[in-house]
């Protein structure tokens, strides 16, 4: 019998909002999570989407689309993710 342990992260949609994002290139803070792409067909996240300043009630809200491909560790307060595109830094 295989006794390996499988660590399971179970993270609700309010506390993924709340955390910070951190590009581990750059080190530095990309913001928190504004909205997520989601395939319904299979049930799972293709990218997060973070507000580039403080989101506006009126007006339009800058967004940088990061894949979900491009996360590398969700902790307990934080988001590690991997931005290789410049674009999302202008």
């Amino acid at each position: 019998m295989n006794e390996e342990t499988t660590e399971i992260n179970l993270f609700s949609l309010n506390a993924i909002r709340d955390m910070q994002v951190i590009d581990i290139n750059e080190g530095r803070m990309l913001g928190t999570i504004y909205d997520l792409k989601i395939n319904c067909d299979n049930y799972k996240i293709l990218s997060i989407f973070l507000v580039k300043d403080k989101p506006k009630i009126f007006g339009n809200n800058d967004l940088i689309e990061i894949p979900w491909e491009n996360i590398i560790k969700i902790g307990t307060d934080v988001i590690i993710v991997k931005c290789d595109d410049k674009i999302m830094f202008e």
